[in-house]
Parts: C-alpha cells; structure tokens; sequence
C-alpha cells in the first residue's frame, strides 16, 4: 500500500515536472516565434512609415547639391528676355539654374548636366587631364546603362564609343548639339509654360518645387531585412 502510494506520488512528480519542462520550453519557442514576429512587424512598419515620409519621395530644391537651396532672386524683366531664345537663357546664371530646377521635376537633368560638362570639358587647358575627364564623362552619360544616359542615336553613340580612348577638345559636339537641340525643340517650350517661369516673369513669390527623389535614408539593407522575414508575415 505505502510502496503503491509512493509510486503514485513519484509519477505525479515527474509528470509535473514534464509538464514544467514542457511549459518552459514550450514558451520559449512561442517567445522566439513572438520575438520573430514583433520584429519582422516592426521592420514592417518601418518600412511603410519610409515610404509615406514625404521626403522618401521629395527633396525641394538642390538642398544636396547646394543649387538653388536659396531662392533665386531674378526681376521680371531678366526673366522675360529668357523667353526670347533658349541660348539667353542658358547664357544667364540664374535661367541656368532655374531651367535646371525645371528638368528636375521632369525626371530629365541629365540633359542640362550633361550639356554644362561638355561647355566646361572644352575648356580644360592640361592636355593630360583630357582623357581622363573624357571618360569621366563618356562614363556618366554616353555609355549603355550610364547613370544619367542622355538620348543620343546609335551613331552618335558609336562614334563616341571608337573614339574615346584617343578624344580630343571636340569629341562630345555632336552629342552636346544633339541634347541642346532636345531641350530647345521639347523642354524649353514647357518651361515657357511652366508655373516656375511664370510665377518670375509676374513677379509672384517661387512656390516650393517638389521633387520626387529618393530619401538616403532608407538603405538597401534595411529592405533587404524587412525582405527576409516576409514568410513571417504570410
């Protein structure tokens, strides 16, 4: 009876003590699961509230470059005599930055920066600097899947392309003349029209450009994180 009642007691013993061990460790893998949870929530989060941040999207105006961080200060009268040519305008500073300002709400600068790095690459004065700038250029610009690749056709390109190695002062006319043509034929007709030079020549004060531009903010780690824990979420 008293070996019976022992035993009882022993099982009930270790039947609680597995049920403890099961709790705990039982709990434990819920808390990871829980902690795996609350993370990949949180990085969720993260990334939505990234992408809401409105300057995700926007940057107004050059406030990386330092380009017109300020407000252009230019009469009515200077902006007028913009409107009577597209060379007026570009040979003015101030209709050079503001046009600048313009392409960059039309996603296309690359056209303005790259005509500017023409003007001042034909005026480098140290022979050993022209290849390398040369390139520099060619490299931003000219080659397939550049960084800000300019529309250029295949002939131009090519023939830019053979030459590179061996350029000279003149090696990127056809191309600037190409691009040059482009903004005055297509951006510099908007431009004329746009609220950016119609609120200068009317005197109004400049309304806050908004740029759509990527925060530096929000790195490719960061989404690669929040990317990995999506089985999480599902």
């Amino acid at each position: 009876m008293e070996t019976s009642l022992v035993f009882s007691q022993l099982n009930m013993c270790e039947s609680k003590e597995k049920t403890f061990f099961k709790l705990i460790h039982g709990s434990g893998k819920e808390e990871t699961s829980k902690e795996a949870k609350i993370r990949a929530k949180e990085k969720r989060n993260r990334l939505s509230l990234l992408v809401q941040k409105p300057e995700f999207h926007e940057e107004t105006h050059f406030s990386r470059s330092g380009h017109l961080a300020r407000e252009t200060r230019v009469s009515p009268e200077e902006a007028v005599i913009w409107g009577e040519s597209f060379d007026k305008l570009l040979s003015h500073k101030d209709g050079l930055e503001t046009f600048t300002r313009f392409l960059k709400t039309e996603f296309s600068e690359e056209n303005i920066e790259f005509w500017i790095a023409c003007e001042e690459f034909k005026k480098s004065n140290d022979p050993q600097q022209i290849i390398p700038k040369a390139k520099a250029i060619y490299e931003k610009f000219i080659q397939t899947d550049a960084p800000q690749e300019v529309n250029l056709d295949f002939h131009t390109k090519e023939v830019i392309t053979k030459s590179i190695t061996q350029p000279t002062l003149h090696s990127f006319d056809a191309a600037q003349s190409r691009v040059y043509q482009l903004m005055e034929q297509d951006s510099y007709t908007r431009f004329l029209k746009s609220d950016i030079y119609l609120d200068l020549i009317e005197g109004r004060p400049q309304r806050p450009t908004n740029l759509r531009r990527r925060s530096r903010s929000f790195t490719c780690t960061e989404f690669q994180d929040v990317k990995s824990d999506v089985a999480i979420w599902l």
